[in-house]
């Protein structure tokens, strides 16, 4: 049995986002249309989102589903960092495909992010990115505001993936 490390387990999907942590919020249009937003749901709750931005994947599933451990790593050799952890809600519904994540021990981060996937009235595909979080190691404590920075940019990372991932349908 996991153990997360932080209490506010599920305000990515419920909010408000707790206070005390970094947040961040990133929405972006990815496509059009129910093929769109099938490739995108499937892309993101099988891992491939996150492989093809370059992360290694390590899942106790090939799909999201809730308690499902997942390590995403990143990095060369003894720069790797990698980042436990656990399922904590997914959303499998006719407009809307996700999921959320939390920090297990070993996360050099305390928090949650989900990777949500909507289909919009007008048929647009929106992907975003939720997250809280705050340093858990004393590397992201002493890299400071670099790690919101960086995780930024890894939300746009994975639009970007995301995108190039739906137009090759």
């Amino acid at each position: 049995m996991s153990t997360l490390t932080y209490p506010e387990v599920g305000a990515t999907r419920l909010g408000p986002l707790p206070d005390g942590y970094n947040h961040l919020r990133h929405r972006v249009a990815v496509g059009r249309g129910r093929a769109d937003f099938e490739a995108a749901g499937a892309a993101v709750t099988e891992w491939r989102m996150h492989r093809a931005s370059g992360a290694r994947v390590n899942a106790s599933a090939a799909r999201a589903d809730a308690g499902v451990t997942v390590e995403v790593s990143a990095g060369i050799g003894p720069l790797r960092l990698t980042a436990p952890c656990e399922i904590v809600w997914t959303a499998y519904e006719r407009d809307r495909t996700g999921f959320a994540y939390g920090t297990l021990v070993r996360h050099p981060e305390r928090g949650e992010e989900s990777f949500v996937v909507d289909l919009a009235d007008d048929g647009t595909v929106w992907f975003t990115v939720v997250a809280f979080s705050r340093p858990a190691s004393w590397y992201t404590r002493l890299a400071g505001p670099l790690v919101p920075m960086v995780q930024r940019w890894y939300a746009r990372r994975l639009a970007t993936v995301l995108r190039r991932v739906v137009s090759a349908v």
